[in-house]
């Protein structure tokens, strides 16, 4: 599987090159099939290679850091299993959203109420949220 897509990266490297210090929505989720790594991108570097997000290895303390794309497509765990990209995931929420909601329950989540929790701890405006989609599926 190809990780970073053409358009993927034009994004990534997009935000990478802001000449202000921005809070990005993820770009792209990448997860280890056969683990609990999961990494949350936003930016990547000119150099191509270094990406910057949430990065949980899977022991409980997600972080903000860089991590190399050539390490990350390197990754072979049991089975000859690499990293793999979500092609399903759709980010709703700025970065330290998704860091915040991490940091409370340990690991990266995708969790409406969780979520929601962290944009108010963080004193997000509602306005600037996007529409609850729980409350839409009542």
């Amino acid at each position: 599987m190809i990780l970073i897509t053409d358009e993927l990266r034009a994004r990534l490297m997009a935000n990478g090159a802001a000449d202000t210090e921005t809070d990005h929505v993820p770009v792209v989720k990448l997860f280890n099939p056969t683990g609990a790594a999961t990494w949350l991108l936003t930016e990547l570097d000119a150099d191509g290679d270094t990406l910057f997000g949430l990065c949980d290895l899977g022991f409980g303390y997600p972080e903000l850091g860089s991590v190399s794309l050539a390490e990350l497509g390197a990754v072979k765990g049991p089975l000859g299993l690499g990293i793999e990209r979500d092609v399903y995931f759709t980010a709703r929420f700025p970065l330290s959203v998704y860091a915040e909601a991490a940091r409370a329950a340990g690991h990266i989540t995708e969790a409406e109420r969780l979520l929601r929790q962290a944009a108010a701890a963080l004193s997000i405006p509602i306005s600037e949220l996007p529409p609850n989609t729980a409350e839409q599926r009542r």
